[in-house]
Formats: structure tokens, C-alpha cells, sequence
């Protein structure tokens, strides 16, 4: 059993499994495996207390950490691991940052993200998670980061119409989006093989919704 594709970007919203599935799928695959480290960012609770203030020097740091990583990491061959997952996208920066800066900032960090963005490859396909937005909210809870509990439904919602925005004019892109509003693929290793058949279908260029 293997992949259709030497890369592969999962994407979704804050609690969506993006990080879980990625990883089981390494496991499974043998391959490579980038994972967001957006732990390490100080940043980011001060974000969550005081959102204006923070957003700007947030996202500059997200994608500095991003390209920096996805940079080295697909930079060279893995001659062991040929498949190489990734439970982010480089976009996943324009499409917070168009939410969370004002228009003045936004447009400074277009302009700076244009240059990053020619340089690294994209992904042959790119996942997207949805999940309803209270699932969301329980898998948050359930994770426990203190940061995130305070999260509000009106910002997730935000990311998410961005993360359909962005797909809606994509072009070019392999885009897979899977409703896992019905699925468990964390505790149910059924759930997990069906997204797992989905994700080994060869498909042509374009959003194809499942």
C-alpha cells in the first residue's frame, strides 16, 4: 500500500486532528515528517490575551518559523523516506494573517510573504479537515493547552471562511476536503483507514469535497 504523491500537506482549523493524522500517517507511509512547531513561540499567548495588539509581531514570527523549517527540511532528498507529510502549508500564514492583521498590515505582509512563497515548493496535495465548529471547541478542551481554552466560536468561524476563501480560488492545486464531522480517527481505527482510502486516490487538479 502506498501514496500517490511525494507530498502531502494537512491542513484545517485549530483543533481539526491536522497534527494527529499526520503523524499516523507517517508512521503508516515510512515518511517524512514536518511538524509546526508553534509551541516555541512566545507570541502566542500573549495573542490569545490581546489579539490587536499581538497579531502583527505573531504571524511575522509564524512565517519566519515556517519558512525556516519547510526550507531546510525539503530543501534535499530523504533517499529513506520519498514521501514527506506535513500537518501545515506555508498559506495557512496568509490565509490567518489576512484575518487577524488590519489592511495596512496585511498588505505589508503580502508583500513579504510573495517573496518567501516563490521559493518553496508546493504541496502535490493539500488536505483540508473540516470539522464543525463545536467539535472544534471539544477537541481544544480535550488537549488542554491553557492558551487555547478562551478561543471564541466568532474566530474560529474567521479561519475558517478564510481557509474556504483561500480553496475557492485556488488553481493549479490538488485539494482534497474531507468532512470528518462523522469520524474518529483518533479512537476508531475504521474511521482512520476511510480517510486514509480517500487520501490514496489518485485525483486530477482541482477541489474535490468528500
Amino acid at each position: 500500500m502506498s501514496l500517490a504523491y511525494n507530498y502531502i500537506a494537512i491542513e484545517g482549523n485549530i483543533g481539526a486532528g491536522k497534527t494527529t493524522l499526520s503523524t499516523k500517517m507517517a508512521e503508516q507511509f515510512n515518511a517524512r515528517l514536518i511538524l509546526e512547531q508553534f509551541e516555541d513561540n512566545s507570541f502566542l499567548p500573549k495573542f490569545y490575551e490581546d489579539q490587536e495588539r499581538y497579531a502583527f509581531p505573531l504571524e511575522l514570527s509564524f512565517l519566519a518559523d515556517r519558512y525556516q523549517q519547510l526550507k531546510s527540511r525539503l530543501a534535499t532528498q530523504d533517499l529513506f523516506h520519498p514521501v514527506t507529510i506535513a500537518d501545515y502549508f506555508i498559506h495557512k500564514s496568509l490565509i490567518f494573517a489576512r484575518k487577524t492583521l488590519n489592511d495596512q498590515e496585511f498588505t505589508l505582509y503580502s508583500r513579504l510573504f510573495a517573496i518567501i512563497d516563490n521559493v518553496l515548493p508546493k504541496p502535490d496535495l493539500l488536505v483540508y479537515l473540516y470539522l464543525d465548529i463545536g467539535r472544534l471547541q471539544d477537541n481544544i478542551r480535550k488537549r488542554g493547552r491553557s492558551y487555547e481554552q478562551n478561543i471564541q466560536d466568532g474566530y474560529l468561524m474567521k479561519i475558517q471562511e478564510g481557509y474556504f476563501d483561500y480553496i475557492r480560488q485556488q488553481q493549479g492545486m490538488r485539494i482534497l476536503l474531507i468532512d470528518t464531522n462523522g469520524l474518529d480517527f483518533v479512537a476508531n481505527p475504521q474511521d482512520y483507514d476511510k480517510i486514509i482510502n480517500i487520501i490514496m486516490q489518485e485525483y486530477p487538479v482541482g477541489v474535490h469535497r468528500l
